[in-house]
């Protein structure tokens, strides 16, 4: 993630590592990976998440790239990770994170 992240902000990357008990989860077989996202607002979205290369999917990571009205709320959102292999379905922790106002222009 960006240092800051602003309201409308495309292309900010949100990682997400997969653990259990502290250890990485390899999610190379993963049937899902998804990222679910809660706006101030109280409305959600769910993004299909990826994973930047074979290796990272043994690191447990995924991710996934904002994209036009992703983040067009001000204020704090909260973001999940799921992932569903042939064990089950997991879930990652609950992360918070701020959205900031842009500078309005008359």
């Amino acid at each position: 993630m960006a240092s800051e992240i602003h309201e409308d902000d495309v292309g900010t990357r949100f990682l997400v590592t997969v653990e259990d008990d502290g250890v990485v989860v390899n999610i190379s077989g993963a049937t899902l990976r998804q990222l679910t996202f809660l706006k101030p607002s109280d409305d959600t979205m769910v993004k299909t998440a990826s994973i930047i290369a074979n290796d990272s999917a043994s690191s447990g990571i995924m991710y996934y790239d904002t994209v036009a009205e992703d983040l067009d709320e001000v204020g704090v959102y909260k973001m999940q990770g799921k992932i569903t292999l042939p064990s089950g379905s997991f879930y990652s922790n609950i992360v918070s994170f701020q959205v900031h106002p842009n500078i309005t222009v008359l």
